[in-house]
């Protein structure tokens, strides 16, 4: 999530009265359009909404009023970077209601997410997210680390659905949120098996989030908040790191740990998500962990080299989309220094050189 938008969005809404009336005030929805136009503002679809962009938001607010509104068609991609998967991108008026409704709901959950839940909250991110986990390498003799498998994909909906009602009574706000979960477009196949399922269950029920939603996003966090105080509180875990469906459990006894990868198999389960069974592994922290595009030694962090080789790809896309004139120079320098910040976190002096030395920026055509 933009958590200067997210900031933004805390600024300028009251946090009180009926959620469904924040969302579609006019001032919420014309909030949701300049953070979801940040970096892409140049772009035909934006450019064509930002023309008349009053009419367009009064459109909207009339949609979600009357309850007529309804999500577009997805456009679908595969991506590389920073694994091979399936992304979809919702139509530009959709991303801007996507805004509205995570500008209102977001705080309601946020009290409820643990310290160490890191993706997607103001204030929290990668970096700090990879300090923490360093500390806990540092401090302790074992890890067990583990990756959900096709976390997105397999997000069921009656689940996701019924959590989000632990907290969200606003029947217009649930009659949005279910809008948006129910036009979910089809995602990567995932088909698993669990106690109690017939042969059929896995195919009738509805299941997977479009990665590139900022919904997703918000929506995954909420998906398992209760696992992490699960691992909290349950397991007495007291060292332990998530960001997305990336978690990390630190301790100096082994068995312990063995014995949290049982307990969290069969909690994942009750969600309906299983571990990845090759890359969530128990071992030594001495030996180094990867984490966040970094990996952790006692004494020293390396980026890893696919994130080096991703920072130079995404630098020349924005090379090109700057000589095309489709994006600005303060877009381009915001995200030359982010990257440029995001491997100082490691000890990568002389890798920065060489793909920062290597730019060249020239003026739009």
């Amino acid at each position: 999530m933009d958590q200067s938008a997210t900031a933004e969005a805390g600024n300028h809404m009251k946090r009180h009265g009926n959620p469904w009336n924040q969302i579609i005030a006019f001032e919420n929805l014309l909030l949701a359009a300049r953070q979801a136009q940040r970096g892409k503002r140049f772009r035909d679809n934006v450019l064509r909404f930002n023309y008349n962009l009053e009419q367009e938001l009064e459109k909207i607010q009339r949609e979600l009023q009357s309850q007529t509104y309804q999500p577009g068609a997805y456009r679908t991609f595969r991506i590389r970077e920073p694994k091979p998967r399936m992304t979809s991108a919702a139509p530009y008026r959709d991303r801007v209601v996507h805004h509205a409704l995570c500008n209102i709901i977001t705080p309601i959950f946020e009290r409820t997410f643990i310290h160490d839940s890191h993706a997607n909250r103001l204030g929290f991110g990668t970096h700090r997210a990879l300090k923490r986990f360093t500390q806990f390498a540092r401090s302790s003799r074992y890890i067990l680390q583990c990756d959900i498998r096709k976390y997105f994909p397999n997000i069921d909906h009656e689940i996701l659905k019924g959590l989000l009602r632990r907290k969200i009574k606003c029947p217009g706000t649930l009659w949005l949120i279910d809008t948006i979960i129910d036009g979910s477009n089809e995602q990567e196949p995932a088909i698993a098996y669990f106690p109690g399922d017939t042969l059929v269950t896995p195919i009738e029920r509805r299941k997977g989030l479009p990665i590139g939603n900022l919904t997703s996003q918000c929506f995954a966090n909420i998906y398992l908040s209760s696992f992490d105080h699960f691992v909290k509180e349950q397991l007495k875990v007291s060292r332990y790191v998530r960001y997305v469906d990336d978690f990390s459990l630190f301790s100096d006894d082994r068995t312990f740990l063995a014995e949290a990868r049982l307990a969290i198999e069969n909690y994942l389960a009750t969600l309906r998500l299983k571990i990845h069974p090759i890359k969530s592994q128990l071992f030594a922290t001495r030996l180094g962990a990867n984490f966040v595009g970094f990996r952790v030694f006692p004494d020293h962090i390396r980026a890893r080299s696919h994130n080096l080789k991703r920072a130079r790809c995404r630098l020349r896309r924005l090379q090109q989309s700057y000589r095309q004139g489709l994006t600005s120079f303060e877009d381009v320098t915001q995200s030359v220094q982010s990257w440029s910040a995001h491997l100082k976190h490691g000890d990568t002096w002389h890798p920065r050189q060489h793909i920062f030395n290597s730019l060249t920026f020239e003026s739009p055509r």
